[in-house]
């Protein structure tokens, strides 16, 4: 249980016996065992949409760093809602996306400029929860590769990869496609460089590296309650990004009474990062 977690961390770190390393990149090996630990986790009856509701779709966005596992995370902008908050790529689906999927890649390429040829869709979790705009949020995970450095073959680099509007066939294809290639496994795979990605202002304020590290440092996590009393951890991420951006004069009303001014990652954006780390057994 999470809520034994707080309990018990040490003076540095929460407990962990995650499946992958913290500190080492990201390899096919390590987001192999990503992949087949969602694909088993995925609760089949939990992810049929209900054709009544208004549907959104984000990418959990793993990739490298200068070498060091992470999520690429956005902060939004100057807008009407949530203004100044972490969140992930993503947005509310429309009628030219083929699935889900389809729309949490098109947005992530509208907002971060990263295409969808360099994004290796993983899997996905749930289940799926409503903003509280009243989205019905669907959440996908994927692996970022540099422009011009995937290990996609042609077909999937055209954007047929994209378009898959079959989760499992994506993925399946995708895995197959990188099977042929012969890749090592332990090699560790290319790192993105921030600066490269060019973000939609002013709908994005800045973009962050948040390294697999800090799931875990004690000295950023903070215990919170999801709605209906479900404990999560936001994380302290003040340091990771620019000073003078709108998280500094937005309204935070909602976010955690503790904040004391920090930038927190938290809400639905927290809750889903604190889920996907309790599937990869990062928190117990």
């Amino acid at each position: 249980m999470l809520a034994r977690t707080f309990m018990t961390a040490t003076a540095t770190s929460v407990p962990s016996s995650s499946i992958i390393s913290l500190t080492s990149p990201f390899t096919r090996a390590s987001l192999a065992k990503i992949r087949d630990t969602l694909a088993g986790t995925v609760n089949q009856d939990g992810i049929t949409p209900d054709p009544t509701e208004t549907h959104a779709a984000v990418l959990v966005p793993l990739c490298n760093v200068n070498n060091m596992p992470g999520v690429l995370l956005e902060v939004r902008g100057k807008l009407r809602t949530h203004a100044g908050e972490v969140s992930f790529p993503g947005g509310r689906a429309d009628k030219t996306d083929t699935s889900f999927l389809d729309a949490a890649l098109r947005e992530t390429h509208e907002e971060v400029g990263i295409h969808p040829s360099q994004v290796e869709v993983i899997g996905q979790f749930g289940p799926a929860e409503l903003s509280l705009n009243g989205l019905r949020v669907w959440p996908y995970v994927g692996y970022i590769y540099p422009r011009g450095n995937t290990p996609f073959p042609s077909s999937h680099a055209s954007g047929t990869h994209a378009k898959q509007t079959d989760l499992a066939l994506s993925i399946k294809n995708t895995h197959h496609s990188l099977d042929a290639l012969g890749e090592d496994m332990d090699t560790p795979l290319p790192s993105i460089f921030l600066g490269s990605l060019t973000i939609s202002q002013p709908e994005v304020a800045t973009i962050f590296h948040l390294p697999l590290t800090a799931f875990v440092s004690r000295a950023r996590l903070e215990p919170h309650q999801f709605r209906g009393g479900r404990p999560y951890w936001t994380i302290d991420v003040s340091d990771l990004v620019p000073p003078g951006g709108p998280w500094e004069s937005s309204d935070t009303r909602g976010q955690p009474e503790t904040n004391g001014g920090r930038l927190q990652v938290w809400g639905l954006t927290g809750w889903y990062l604190s889920l996907l780390m309790k599937v990869l057994k990062v928190y117990q």
